[in-house]
């Protein structure tokens, strides 16, 4: 996750998404890693506007990478697979945090609902006018999002922080796919991915009453 790397492009990010479902649209956990760490770099290069989501999301990716290394790594293949896994060994909090901190299910479930922010936000600024205001894109998509999370206390200094970003413009151009017109395009072809993703994702946490892990 080196900002420093070139060639990064936010179009080869997203359409890595599409590796995380497999023939029988299981979520792969290891594409699914990877992806994350490619939206980081994406975050991480707007400044630190974004570090609220980013720490925590590699925090998260920490987490998961653990899990898929460790002696029970074949269970952790796919999301599917780790559900099965931690709720029929009982390895997950349902009720209140207290003996499984950092099961996968919560861990996954905390990126899945920031993917919804991302998706959303990255939506704003594809369907949004050219003068649209990146703040106001951007607290709406939070608001739909992870804001329901959060104590008011984050709500209100990320609001807050959010009217200091970029233009439109200038967000556009942070992806590295061309001009604006070129990125608003990149847009639409590639969010599907992971719109895809978190559908299916979101379909089987709901399946499974795990929406509202502690």
């Amino acid at each position: 996750m080196d900002d420093s790397e070139t060639g990064f492009n936010l179009k080869v990010v997203l359409v890595s998404f599409k590796q995380c479902l497999d023939e029988k649209e299981e979520v792969l956990l290891d594409p699914y890693i990877a992806s994350w760490k490619g939206l980081v770099r994406f975050l991480n290069s707007l400044g630190t506007i974004f570090s609220f989501i980013s720490k925590d999301v590699v925090s998260k990716l920490q987490i998961m990478e653990r899990l898929r290394g460790g002696p029970q790594s074949e269970h952790y293949r796919s999301l599917q697979t780790m559900v099965a896994h931690e709720l029929s060994n009982q390895l997950v909090d349902i009720e209140r945090r207290s003996h499984h901190p950092e099961s996968g299910c919560r861990t996954v479930l905390r990126l899945h609902r920031a993917l919804r922010w991302l998706q959303l936000f990255l939506e704003g600024l594809r369907t949004s006018p050219e003068d649209a205001r990146t703040s106001v894109l951007c607290t709406d998509s939070y608001n739909a999002s992870l804001a329901a999370y959060h104590p008011w206390i984050v709500r209100r200094s990320v609001t807050v922080a959010f009217y200091t970003l970029p233009t439109r413009k200038v967000f556009l151009e942070t992806m590295n796919v061309g001009p604006p017109e070129q990125a608003v395009q990149m847009l639409g072809e590639a969010l599907p991915f992971i719109e895809r993703v978190y559908n299916v994702s979101q379909k089987l946490y709901a399946k499974h009453s795990l929406l509202d892990l502690p």
